[in-house]
């Protein structure tokens, strides 16, 4: 059964669920408005089984449409122009959320984003981030969380290159995860299909890939 909390953030981030089968195109203004981080996200889908819903701007909705009904092949890329950004990137993702994280040891503390020595991708988060710093103060690895919306809080991990291998993103995603759960939210987990270090984290973390897909245009 498909947890509330993620089916809620779901209808508000893209502007309708479920999907029932096939691809369903539908106008959000949460397309022609700033994401978390401020920047524009003017195409955002999700695939669950044989259905997706693929979110655009209310605008762009029938260009859209007329692109999906040619070759499958062609909708990817030709998907930042037919939303207005035709320099934009596409991202073709693996998509998992969780509602019962590993139970792995805490390992990180929640900090502000304007901490010293915090690397510039934490330091676009608006919110407290979940660090681990070494004895000297020095960044070893960090979570932000991205808030869509009411629920959807999708988790971002960064490990420093000296510190990978030591399991630290795993526990500070789980312990992340933990958290938003709390807070009444739904974790969300998103990895290019290709990272294999990525997926590991998160099987390990309790986000299973079911098999679900998110793919959209993000600035370049």
């Amino acid at each position: 059964m498909l947890d509330r909390r993620l089916h809620l953030h779901l209808a508000m981030w893209l502007g309708q669920w479920p999907a029932g089968p096939g691809l369903h195109v539908v106008g959000s203004h949460r397309r022609a408005r700033p994401a978390w981080d401020g920047r524009l996200r003017p195409a955002i889908a999700v695939s669950a089984g044989a259905g997706t819903v693929l979110s655009v701007p209310p605008d762009r909705v029938s260009v859209v449409r007329d692109l999906a009904r040619g070759p499958a092949r062609l909708l990817l890329p030709g998907l930042p122009a037919a939303v207005g950004q035709p320099g934009w990137v596409v991202h073709d993702d693996v998509f998992r959320w969780s509602s019962a994280p590993a139970p792995l040891p805490e390992v990180g503390e929640w900090i502000p984003p304007t901490a010293p020595g915090l690397p510039a991708w934490l330091r676009l988060f608006d919110r407290p981030v979940l660090v681990v710093r070494d004895d000297r103060g020095r960044f070893l690895a960090g979570v932000g969380v991205k808030r869509h919306d009411a629920y959807g809080r999708e988790l971002a991990v960064g490990t420093a290159p000296a510190a990978r291998n030591r399991g630290l993103a795993r526990r500070l995603v789980a312990q992340a995860a933990r958290r938003v759960l709390d807070e009444g939210g739904i974790p969300t987990y998103l990895h290019d299909r290709r990272n294999a270090a990525s997926a590991r984290v998160a099987d390990a973390a309790g986000f299973p890939d079911r098999g679900w897909r998110s793919y959209g245009v993000y600035p370049s």
